[in-house]
């Protein structure tokens, strides 16, 4: 029997009726409670984290989920964060980050509806995200609706229904029904040590442009932040006539800021030199997010940031795949 660590951070799946509205309070040991099949699958022992919405996650508490999962790496064979659906992408992206080398499963779910509630998916999602966590797998997953999702590709797509989150961009790992993992492809198997890096600079901006965005906005945005990302149109068309962004831009970069150009298409990446107005801010040493989600390219910034001030050496990161979280034709293989 497989000896799982069951950390909980909060979230609709542990949240009860407050006098404001629903609000994290059940304990791990709780969650458990309501499941019988979790004692059949796996040997698991239960720790609290903190018990907060995931709205009000913070990179810190990225940090403290990566360090306690290495504290204990050695005394299991996986590992289930319980966590709110809003953040849990940049969660999971985060922890792909800070925790490289893994050859155990870290599996990240919630729930939609608390697991009090009659109808509610969170029995499931619990159980199913037990019964990977006792896979041979190594990586972070997010399990959500019987789904398993790499944890660099996870995206919440909808408030409400079961089937929250998709894997954008990238296939699924595997499905799981009735306790039975069946995979659809096995990520490769390290053969390094865990390392554990937690060196994040939280100094990131995301602005999304729209028709009549103003050039002056970066001059609120420079001193404040180390790294900004800017959410273009289509393939990463940046405007350069009437109010145009590129002045500004070349000064960010001249100052030191790392500039990402992502798009606010969902699907299929940016290609920023296919249009001139993708080639004319190229010119200015930007970083390009390729076919990479915000979710996380907002953690991977924070943790390139994080390793080093030289714009060349984030740029190299960024473009270079890790975690599965940019095809290899976007960039360099890892």
């Amino acid at each position: 029997m497989k000896k799982i660590l069951l950390l909980a951070t909060g979230g609709t799946i542990a949240s009860l009726e407050g006098k404001d509205g629903l609000v994290p309070g059940l304990a791990p040991v709780d969650l458990l409670s309501y499941s019988s099949d979790v004692s059949l699958a796996a040997d698991v022992t239960c720790e609290i984290l903190m018990n907060r919405d995931s709205t009000n996650m913070q990179p810190e508490h990225w940090i403290e989920m990566a360090s306690k999962i290495a504290d204990n790496y050695d005394q299991y064979d996986g590992f289930v964060i319980t966590h709110g659906t809003d953040t849990l992408g940049y969660t999971s992206s985060a922890l792909s980050y800070m925790l490289q080398g893994l050859n155990k499963p870290v599996v990240v779910t919630g729930s939609q509806v608390p697991i009090s509630f009659k109808r509610t998916d969170a029995i499931k999602n619990l159980n199913d995200a037990i019964c990977f966590a006792c896979e041979n797998v190594g990586g972070v997953y997010v399990v959500f609706d019987g789904r398993v999702i790499i944890g660099t590709r996870a995206v919440k797509m909808r408030t409400k229904s079961f089937d929250a989150f998709e894997s954008i961009n990238h296939p699924y790992v595997a499905q799981v029904r009735e306790n039975k993992v069946t995979f659809y492809w096995r990520p490769e198997q390290t053969i390094q040590s865990l390392k554990l890096d937690v060196s994040l600079c939280p100094d990131v901006f995301v602005l999304t442009l729209h028709p009549g965005t103003k050039p002056e906005i970066f001059d609120c945005l420079k001193g404040l932040y180390k790294g900004i990302i800017i959410e273009s149109y289509g393939n990463g068309g940046v405007p350069f006539e009437e109010r145009s962004l590129l002045p500004k831009i070349k000064e960010l970069t001249e100052g030191g800021v790392a500039v990402l150009i992502s798009t606010q298409c969902l699907e299929e990446g940016g290609d920023l030199y296919l249009y001139e107005v993708g080639r004319k801010v190229s010119q200015y040493n930007v970083v390009v997010s390729g076919d990479m989600n915000k979710e996380a390219i907002v953690p991977k910034l924070m943790w390139s940031l994080g390793q080093t001030d030289d714009l060349s050496q984030v740029k190299e990161m960024m473009e270079t795949p890790i975690s599965y979280d940019l095809s290899v034709e976007w960039g360099q293989e890892e």
